[in-house]
């Protein structure tokens, strides 16, 4: 069972650095008391002579162990590693030659979910998360994880003025109040790495979307928030560290390009305090409803192919990582131990203080199915959009709204949909049309703005955005006006998949208060059969139906919408129907992500 050739990235003293990048496997979980079952062997077979575990001659063949590590628990990895080394321990007769390489967990991750297998016999991720993820690749290499070697917290760190304004250190933040601070926007601006590849940004937006969970409103809120994230997240963890102000000085301090706030391990607000140089120091909030820890589990690459020594090899260093002197440099590294007991003398360097709840213990990994649809809903809800917005500008829109004196539906409509427009970026491109019977000759709909990127100029040195934050506002119900909702819907539907943007989420997002009353339109029959013509599974477009007001017939909406694979939803109160949209998008790209 022979090994492939050492590569290039580790060096003689395994302090080789190498980025990859990639996503996906197969676990086969096996107990870390068999582990200790053979180690504890070896230790028989040490003490009778047979296997002296250090000391002697080290001229002979040496035992070669290949280890990738996250970068911020590499340096005790590589302590252990050079202590092997010097001491001379051995394992089956042989000194150990343990070389270990920083490399980003996502990076392995996507490696060994693509089914190669790496010239590595061990590796340490930040977060189970990642072990899962090539657990759930049917091309993914055998991964077993045996252990765990450390643990750390995921908090939310402030630099001191903007800890100061959330009343630090005596008020205590949830998840939730945490989610509604980032998604904040200006007020304050916080930063995240990417939790496409990141544990420590993917465990928080779980417990965020987990603490808003069956609250009102709290899946918006949760994509809000993942949306506001989005606009200042960094690739990984290094990098959104150094997207904090470099310095102390009010100019910096206010840089809106420099992060106020992070989210972050409890290991990394450590390590950047004992390091910040002229840089602020960090305050740590940690959640008053819990949060989850990267646990640093001790994970075997492709048992089956590992010869015996390498196996007894990777033992001997599991051994290594739990003794005295490795807990020691674990700790004075900012991690805690591997039950997750607080460590106050860690915590107070990372920038806790009483009465944060800096001595809870961290929960265990939330399950893998809960985090897989957490980070669907964060893929469509960061990645960029093809939005045509079409409004019902029938009569009917003129009808007021109950408990909004001197409002109509299509004031709040248009109030709404201006509101609607700060949730999406630049890169977006949204365009809008309106509809009611005859607006353009025989047809029951006009183009007002066709779909642009919202940051593009149009004319008059105007934005897309301001272009359409002009024509929501100028909407006005055609009097006596029907709803010719059947062929606006069909024209519209034609038009997205004509003009699928490749790389976005494309949608169209019809807004009615009624139900088809245009007597010469095409049959709801016709039109459902006509929309399942128009479905093109390589140039896919939602459609997504709202129905405002009890009039609006909302079991027909959802009749229509199905037909292409969209959804329809129900409002009754049209200032809803932002969060209604935010919520069908979520809806729509979570169930597309799923059957991909």
């Amino acid at each position: 069972m022979g090994r492939h050739s050492m590569p290039d990235e580790f060096d003689e003293y395994g302090t080789g650095a190498v980025q990859r990048r990639g996503v996906g496997g197969r676990t086969i979980a096996i107990s870390t008391a068999l582990v200790l079952a053979v180690t504890a062997g070896t230790v028989v077979a040490a003490r009778s002579g047979m296997l002296p575990f250090f000391g002697g001659n080290c001229d002979g063949d040496r035992l070669r162990l290949n280890v990738a590590a996250s970068p911020d628990i590499a340096p005790v990895a590589k302590q252990t590693a050079e202590r092997a080394r010097e001491d001379k321990i051995k394992t089956a007769g042989k000194c150990l030659d343990i070389r270990v390489k920083s490399e980003a967990s996502s990076d392995t991750a996507d490696e060994l979910s693509r089914g190669t297998t790496p010239d590595v016999q061990v590796w340490l991720p930040d977060s189970t998360l990642w072990v899962d993820t090539v657990a759930a690749s049917p091309k993914g290499v055998q991964v077993d994880g045996v252990g765990q070697v450390a643990s750390s917290p995921i908090a939310l760190a402030a630099v001191p003025p903007a800890a100061k304004g959330m009343g630090f250190p005596k008020k205590t933040y949830s998840w939730k109040d945490l989610a509604k601070t980032a998604g904040g926007g200006k007020e304050l601006r916080v930063g995240s790495a990417d939790p496409a590849r990141s544990a420590t940004g993917l465990l928080a937006l779980t417990y965020i979307t987990k603490s808003t969970g069956g609250t009102k409103g709290g899946g918006t809120l949760a994509s809000g928030t993942a949306k506001q994230l989005s606009q200042r997240i960094q690739p990984g963890d290094e990098e959104v560290l150094a997207s904090l102000p470099h310095d102390s000085t009010a100019a910096e301090l206010g840089n809106p390009k420099r992060n106020q706030a992070l989210i972050l391990s409890e290991q990394a607000a450590f390590s950047h305090n004992k390091k910040k140089g002229s840089a602020p120091g960090l305050d740590l909030f940690y959640p008053k409803d819990g949060t989850a820890a990267l646990d640093y589990p001790y994970t075997i690459v492709d048992d089956e192919g590992q010869t015996t020594e390498q196996s007894r090899a990777a033992n001997r260093f599991l051994t290594l990582m739990g003794d005295a002197q490795t807990r020691e440099a674990l700790h004075d590294h900012g991690f805690r131990t591997t039950d997750g007991a607080d460590d106050v003398q860690v915590a107070k360097t990372a920038g806790g203080a009483e009465p944060q709840p800096i001595t809870e213990d961290p929960a265990g990994p939330p399950p893998y199915r809960s985090v897989r649809q957490v980070l669907n809903m964060w893929t469509i809800t960061v990645q960029s959009a093809r939005f045509m917005t079409v409004v019902d500008v029938s009569g009917s829109m003129t009808a007021p709204v109950s408990g909004r004196p001197g409002q109509n539906r299509m004031d709040i409509t248009k109030a709404a949909l201006i509101q609607g427009l700060s949730q999406f970026t630049g890169e977006d491109e949204v365009g809008m049309w309106r509809f009611s019977t005859r607006l353009d000759g025989a047809k029951d709909y006009e183009e007002v703005a066709p779909p642009r990127r919202l940051a593009d100029a149009t004319s008059g040195g105007k934005t897309q955005r301001d272009r359409l934050t002009a024509a929501y506002g100028g909407l006005e119900p055609v009097p006596n006006g029907a709803t010719g909702l059947h062929d606006t819907m069909l024209a519209a539907y034609k038009k997205a998949v004509e003009g699928y943007a490749s790389g976005k989420f494309n949608a169209v997002v019809l807004l009615t208060d009624g139900a088809n009353d245009d007597p010469g339109s095409i049959s709801e029959a016709d039109l459902k059969d006509e929309l399942k013509k128009a479905v093109d599974p390589q140039r896919p477009v939602i459609p997504i139906v709202i129905a405002i007001g009890p009039e609006a017939d909302g079991e027909a909406c959802k009749r229509i919408a199905r037909a292409a694979g969209g959804g329809s939803y129900q409002v009754n109160d049209p200032a809803d129907i932002n969060t209604v949209i935010l919520k069908a998008v979520m809806d729509a790209g979570t169930k597309m992500k799923e059957e991909e």
